[in-house]
């Protein structure tokens, strides 16, 4: 058994006794890249029943076969935390959707701009990311995947109850800490926009909303993934969960 036991995220309800149907990736990683043999355990989690310890009651070369024995964390909700962003080359997609989902972000949803580079997202990549690292970071939950939404559209559909903080170069340098610590507690999101930033027009349509707040982050020019952690920490540290 190794000394660290892997976790799986999971499709099945969990609970004492129950069986657990894995996916073919799953199970091949399981028997023949770990090479875990029956009754070796691993833990899993399905972001609603919280984390258990499952043992292998069948081992193939194609199929595993899991059944959970007892829970190790109850389910933990997180931050209601969106992560929106302009989608960027796919390696720099994949590094965002790993950082926004160890963040805690309950959401992730790529966002249309007319700076955007490169529009088209694979959904089922972007989900993938954010189940590795939700995986391997020890976190309960795997945020939601939206499609991609024009911003015009996206603002014009928001709930105005939700913070939008969205990283703004042009905006007045004061602390960040300090701009965001005057905010009362509420559901919150992020928004990253493109390489070289949003265009007047939009920048000036974000500020006219009731919901938005621009946030500097400070004299230098990030790039939108750097832009993305430096955001996020900010924002779980005084309104999130990191408080």
């Amino acid at each position: 058994m190794p000394s660290k036991l892997q976790r799986l995220f999971v499709k099945s309800p969990l609970g004492a006794g129950t069986a657990i149907a894995l996916d073919p990736d799953q199970s091949h990683y399981l028997a023949n890249v770990l090479r875990l043999k029956l009754g070796d355990e691993v833990l899993v989690f399905n972001g609603l029943d919280g984390e258990w310890r499952a043992r292998l009651t069948s081992v193939t070369k194609k199929a595993v076969a899991l059944t959970a024995d007892a829970q190790t964390r109850a389910q933990e909700a997180g931050p209601d935390l969106h992560y929106l962003f302009a989608p960027l080359k796919r390696a720099r997609v994949d590094y965002m959707a790993q950082k926004a989902t160890e963040m805690g972000a309950s959401l992730l949803q790529p966002v249309l701009t007319r700076r955007t580079v490169a529009d088209r997202v694979k959904l089922d990549r972007l989900r993938a990311n954010a189940v590795e690292a939700a995986e391997q970071c020890g976190i309960l939950r795997v945020p939601e995947i939206r499609e991609p939404e024009a911003l015009s559209v996206l603002l014009e559909r928001w709930e105005e109850d939700r913070l939008l903080v969205f990283a703004d170069e042009a905006a007045a340098s004061h602390s960040p800490l300090e701009v965001l610590a005057a905010q009362a507690p509420r559901p919150l999101a992020v928004l990253i926009g493109p390489e070289g930033g949003f265009d007047p027009q939009e920048r000036a349509l974000l500020l006219r909303q009731t919901f938005v707040m621009p946030l500097s982050l400070g004299p230098r020019i990030m790039r939108a993934d750097t832009a993305a952690v430096a955001c996020l920490a900010l924002v779980n540290a005084v309104l999130g969960d990191w408080r």
